[in-house]
């Protein structure tokens, strides 16, 4: 079966450098890119015999050059920065490295030959130190998603949804939408799990559709993806840097891809996308990976997503309820009220150390604590997060 993307090169390269990481599953790779094993092993051995030139249909000769002229290496230089007009000295010179060539000047020589040929440098902005953040210690443990706005097209308006990696900065999904509804969303994230599976964990902000504003982090998005497996997280109210990689991704992105006269329509943003997309997973040197791409330190992930949501059972010694219509329920004789988003599900009250205090559980994710010993008389509301549960208080 053949690859089934925008372009074949693209996919192929991709394929390849999945494959060829230690520990990766080549079988499990040719199933999520619709590929026979066979076609898989056959690009993966003409990728390390030949690199990227193995990849096309027709096979080329080997470029054997003896050094090159001062004057190729600044046609060169100055090739790579026309085709990626936001890059600066360190990632062409890394890009030249990775394309084969010989006596590639150092960063600052490339930025000299740029200067000189009257390149406008600072463009896009940049020049500033790499801002030291954490990361996830391996693939798939965290997977940051957000929207970049709202983008003006010549019919109708974009709105760009992007997924990324936190450890490898890997690109799994970069769509082009026309809304930023649940529905949505999921359709683009069902395409991505099928391709590198599903991730340990999920982290959004707070707005729609991946929450209900602070306080109110639950939302049918995120209900589903629980059912799948996935734990979710929120970032702190007004803190965008919570989701710093994907915030400096969408600046690339606006930089790279969105700088120019808008789209004519939805497919030709599509097809800029994922075209760009290619470029920056297994192309574009990070800075924050030491000039790294962003392929060379991604696994997909080995949970295979699974079309049909499993039932779920809970541990022995939990109390299972199952949330009524606008998010009530009973327990132990008190009224309890949970976000409306698990209507109809079923729900454990575990018990803690601390007497007459219960953890709120939904399948593998604790959504909130409940203590059952105040009488108050009146029903509180659940609003917590999945890191920080709250306690609330029933009647």
């Amino acid at each position: 079966m053949p690859f089934r993307e925008v372009s074949r090169m693209d996919a192929r390269l991709e394929f390849v450098m999945l494959a060829s990481e230690e520990g990766s599953n080549v079988r499990q790779l040719c199933r999520r890119f619709g590929i026979s094993p066979t076609t898989g092993y056959k690009w993966l051995e003409r990728w390390r015999l030949d690199g990227a030139a193995g990849l096309v249909e027709q096979p080329r000769r080997p470029q054997t050059s003896p050094a090159r002229s001062a004057a190729a290496i600044e046609a060169a230089v100055l090739s790579v920065r026309a085709e990626h007009p936001a890059w600066g000295g360190r990632k062409i010179a890394r890009r030249l490295k990775d394309l084969g060539q010989e006596a590639v000047p150092a960063p600052s020589t490339v930025t000299a030959i740029l200067r000189r040929h009257g390149v406008e440098l600072g463009k896009f902005g940049g020049g500033s130190p790499a801002l030291i953040r954490f990361e996830r210690s391996r693939p798939n443990e965290l997977w940051q998603m957000d929207f970049k706005g709202h983008v003006a097209m010549h019919t109708g308006r974009l709105h760009p949804l992007t997924v990324l990696d936190d450890h490898s900065r890997f690109s799994v999904a970069l769509a082009a939408c026309t809304n930023e509804r649940t529905e949505t969303v999921q359709e683009h994230l069902i395409a991505a799990f099928r391709r590198y599976g599903l991730p340990e964990r999920m982290i959004t902000d707070n707005g729609s559709p991946w929450g209900d504003g602070p306080g109110s982090p639950f939302t049918p998005l995120g209900v589903w993806l629980i059912e799948h497996g996935i734990k979710i997280s929120h970032s702190r109210p007004y803190h965008p840097q919570t989701m710093g990689k994907d915030e400096r991704f969408h600046r690339s992105l606006k930089a790279e891809v969105l700088s120019g006269p808008p789209f004519a329509d939805l497919a030709a943003a599509e097809h800029a996308f994922e075209r760009w997309r290619t470029i920056y997973n297994t192309q574009r040197p990070h800075e924050a990976l030491e000039l790294a791409v962003p392929a060379s330190r991604y696994q997909p992930s080995p949970r295979d997503y699974v079309e049909t949501i499993a039932p779920f059972e809970y541990a022995p010694g939990d109390e299972v309820r199952r949330i009524q219509q606008g998010g009530h329920v009973s327990f132990r004789g008190r009224k309890i009220k949970v976000p409306k988003a698990f209507y109809g599900k079923a729900l454990a009250f575990r018990p803690t150390a601390q007497d007459g205090v219960f953890s709120v559980v939904f399948r593998t994710q604790t959504i909130a604590t409940v203590d059952i010993r105040p009488l108050d008389g009146s029903t509180e509301s659940v609003h917590d997060v999945s890191e920080h549960p709250s306690t609330m208080s029933p009647v």
